[in-house]
């Protein structure tokens, strides 16, 4: 049993001053007492946090998901406390049948076995795609849905991005959900207008992958999915703020529009926290320059190179919210959605805990009460 003074406390509605926290592998409780003969952690007025949870990342310093071996699943999930997650969903790329199939293998047998962020599970990614949309995701790979593909692994699949026009999208929601109806169906890389994006949710789409990006423009005369998700309370978003990706305008309107629908994502790739370069997404030559933006060799946006801190700090300086409610969307939004006890300081909730600054530097970070990182000293 732990206990971390001098902190302030974010909770859901409020930030908590003149407490300390008590925990071991899960939070006891928080108590202006501190029992004697404990070990206690002075943070020294950061504030305290659960732990960020990204559901949307491809890779970081040097791994990808699409490498499928357990090395490269242990680099993402060290390397990413490092920016306060301590859970993520490892995701996909529109690849060969054979690399998908091996990239699912090695997370359904070694997602245990990490030792940083826990793996949640997998984010699919494509291929079942428009190819008009398909934005960085390779074209030549994008096939028609089909549950074989993935049949051996929807136990651990959690999101599975599509786009609803394509031809029979429609039967393969109904028979994944029919088998699994906790896999959350995301509106993405699509051509989709306002109609068909609508008639989706009628059959279970909750979700959208990286809003904005890889679908239709809003126009007045010719909505796309975009309106139909941003008309839509039951549907959840992923925003990427990394202000490349979007104009800090649009974090503010939809924040207006969706608040508690709204989560911050990554869409990281191996190239974050490394040098600029060529690298490698998807079989396909990415190009990171000095300022981090990442495209493929025709200019399309490649991911990113963000960390989710930093996609805080961006959104908080670019929209009115509080503290509490910003953090809200890498924690207790993305847990909603994907129904699990996670993201909130909470009795009884898995000590899954990040002390940061004022600035969103990342201090400490603890999974499952265990030190992950500390650089408090």
């Amino acid at each position: 049993m732990r206990a971390i003074t001098g902190v302030k406390i974010v909770t859901p509605n409020r930030v908590l001053e003149g407490y300390s926290l008590i925990f071991d592998r899960k939070i006891l409780k928080i108590s202006k007492n501190i029992p004697k003969n404990i070990d206690t952690i002075d943070a020294n007025g950061l504030y305290l946090s659960a732990g960020f949870i990204d559901l949307h990342i491809h890779g970081l310093d040097g791994a990808d998901t699409m490498d499928a071996t357990k090395e490269a699943l242990d680099i993402i999930s060290n390397s990413i406390v490092r920016s306060g997650v301590t859970s993520f969903l490892p995701t996909t790329m529109t690849c060969s049948r054979d690399r998908i199939r091996e990239a699912l293998k090695n997370i359904l047998e070694n997602r245990d076995g990490v030792a940083g962020a826990k793996v949640l599970g997998v984010h699919l990614e494509g291929p079942f795609i428009n190819p008009k949309k398909s934005g960085a995701q390779n074209s030549k790979y994008i096939q028609k849905p089909d549950i074989t593909l993935i049949e051996d692994y929807l136990e651990i699949i959690k999101i599975v991005t599509v786009a609803p026009e394509v031809d029979g999208i429609r039967e393969f929601i109904d028979e994944v959900g029919g088998r699994y109806p906790d896999i959350l169906f995301s509106i993405g890389h699509t051509e989709a207008n306002y109609q068909e994006a609508k008639e989706s949710f009628k059959w279970g789409v909750r979700h959208a992958t990286h809003l904005f990006n890889a679908m239709g423009g809003m126009h007045h005369r010719e909505p796309s999915a975009v309106e139909a998700v941003l008309d839509d309370e039951r549907i959840s978003c992923e925003l990427i703020a990394d202000n490349i990706h979007l104009h800090p305008i649009y974090y503010s309107l939809t924040y207006k529009l969706k608040r508690d629908r709204v989560i911050l994502v990554t869409d990281a790739i191996r190239a974050t926290c490394l040098k600029s370069g060529v690298y490698e997404l998807g079989g396909q030559r990415v190009y990171v320059d000095e300022s981090g933006r990442a495209t493929l060799e025709g200019g399309t946006i490649a991911g990113s190179t963000l960390r989710l801190n930093e996609a805080l700090r961006n959104f908080y300086g670019a929209v009115d919210i509080s503290i509490p409610e910003l953090i809200k969307l890498v924690t207790v939004t993305p847990a909603k959605i994907l129904n699990l006890k996670l993201g909130k300081i909470a009795r009884g909730y898995p000590a899954d805990l990040v002390l940061f600054d004022d600035n969103f530097n990342i201090r400490a970070v603890f999974v499952d009460g265990e030190e992950r990182l500390n650089s408090l000293c």
